[in-house]
């Protein structure tokens, strides 16, 4: 007798739409920033307005990985170091369905190094034309040294992080994995019965209510420059 063959594969949403629009606006966001950042000038202001679109996408990520759809919770892609090492030597597979260890660990080296670069920009004092709205609330030396990392090794090491990413999306193409649709669309062709993530008309006015406030608290701290 033959094998039965697998069952067809079905969509399945994984990256519901609160999550897709963070990622693309973060995009957008932080290559704003790279680019009025090397231009400076006039255009520093709208490298803090950016600055401050990024604290409230961030704020807005740490809230939805509690409580946005399972494949966006922290706890899906919270790896320990153990399965990372196991996946990094061919012990371990991925579940295919959300990140793999490595992708996590790309993720939350992103979410690190964005949260440092937007920290250090807030109290970021050139001493010549930008000061970031919390500069008066450290030592001049501690907003020298922020400055000089906000400028030199945190920029370097976020640049590096993007093209690790960009290096990781074509690779995985080439291997026959796109990653882009599924973070505009998203959903994956899983087998039946995989778990999706929660994507209705209540949990986007959840997400809503939480960009609002998150929105809300970037404003906040920019005002108190």
């Amino acid at each position: 007798m033959r094998n039965p063959s697998p069952p067809a594969l079905v969509p399945v949403r994984i990256w519901d739409l609160p999550t897709r629009l963070f990622h693309w606006l973060l995009v957008l966001a932080v290559v704003g920033l790279i680019i009025t950042g090397n231009l400076g000038g006039n255009w520093m202001v709208w490298h803090a307005r950016l600055g401050l679109t990024v604290l409230a996408l961030l704020v807005f990520r740490v809230a939805w990985g509690l409580v946005g759809g399972r494949w966006s919770r922290f706890a899906s892609f919270a790896y320990s170091p153990r399965k990372l090492i196991h996946y990094l030597r061919g012990r371990a597979a991925a579940n295919g369905v959300g990140h793999s260890p490595l992708g996590a660990l790309s993720v939350w080296a992103m979410l690190a190094v964005l949260t440092v670069q937007v920290g250090t920009g807030l109290v970021t004092d050139d001493e010549i034309a930008f000061t970031g709205p919390l500069a008066r609330l450290v030592e001049t030396s501690t907003a020298l040294a922020a400055t000089a990392w906000h400028k030199g090794p945190g920029k370097l090491a976020l640049l590096a992080l993007i093209g690790l990413h960009v290096v990781a999306i074509v690779v995985y193409h080439l291997r026959g994995k796109r990653l882009v649709p599924p973070m505009l669309h998203g959903d994956k062709l899983l087998p039946p019965g995989t778990p999706g993530s929660r994507d209705d008309a209540r949990q986007r006015l959840l997400a809503l209510v939480l960009a609002l406030g998150s929105g809300a608290l970037a404003v906040w701290v920019g005002s108190l420059g």
